[in-house]
């Protein structure tokens, strides 16, 4: 374990987060943690576990590779630095297609790894999507016109970030916000900048730190009927009208 306490402790400064924070999310002590952090004792394996999964690196990069060395962006990127994505598949051995739940939707992000939990989801079949492992989640709010709220958009997971591309939508799963879905705008070296349809809303960057998985826009399940105001030119345009103006006051107050 020559590797792991430099390990954990170039990941949690990173997070700029304290041992108290690390040692309370793992439920442990903060001496006990520190200890990991010091190499003057070595975690058991339930512990061992607990620590991939809190940082997102796989057992066997903590243990055998020196992440100080490797720049974050191509340790997030590696295609093994991903604890196994748990899958449930029906009698056939076809890969099902789980829902998760609008009202549960945040206790995704401690359960995604978690094959108890994601074998407890609701689940469906849509053959037409073929090869892949594919998830509904739901979609909430205003920002990605013409999906409504309460919709969901079916996503298939990305095992590479390499592979995004700019101008595409995606379901960004993240630490802060849980469950979102945006539009791909820029790739930095630290963060990736993404953005609504809807025009009211403003691009905002999303630390790759803070990125858990990714999953590309397959389809979508509406839940409401579409209306013609939801394809009206008009609307669109009043939106954009809008927005401008919102930036607009936002500059003349800048100014005052």
């Amino acid at each position: 374990m020559s590797y792991l306490a430099n390990n954990i402790r170039y990941l949690r400064n990173e997070l700029k987060i304290s041992q108290q924070k690390v040692a309370d999310d793992l439920m442990i002590t903060r001496g006990r943690y520190a200890k990991y952090e010091d190499a003057a004792s070595e975690p058991p394996l339930e512990i061992l576990m607990r620590l991939s999964r809190y940082y997102h690196v796989s057992i066997d990069l903590l243990l055998s590779v020196d992440l100080r060395k490797t720049p974050l962006k191509e340790i997030l990127q590696l295609s093994d630095n991903r604890i196994v994505l748990p899958i449930t598949v029906d009698s056939e051995g076809e890969n099902k297609i789980e829902i998760i739940p609008h009202k549960a939707s945040m206790g995704y992000l401690t359960g995604y790894s978690d094959p108890e939990y994601i074998e407890s989801l609701q689940s469906i079949s849509l053959p037409f999507l073929g090869f892949g492992k594919y998830r509904a989640f739901p979609m909430e709010g205003d920002s990605m016109p013409p999906h409504k709220n309460g919709s969901y958009i079916v996503g298939s997971y990305l095992e590479n970030l390499r592979d995004l591309k700019i101008g595409e939508t995606y379901v960004w799963i993240t630490r802060n916000e849980g469950i979102t879905y945006k539009r791909l705008t820029a790739i930095e070296e630290d963060y990736l900048e993404l953005s609504a349809d809807n025009k009211l809303y403003e691009p905002y960057p999303l630390p790759l730190h803070d990125l858990l998985e990714v999953w590309e826009f397959a389809c979508s399940i509406a839940t409401e009927e579409f209306t013609k105001e939801d394809f009206d030119l008009d609307s669109q345009v009043i939106i954009g009208l809008l927005a401008d103006l919102k930036k607009e006051v936002k500059n003349l107050k800048k100014e005052i």
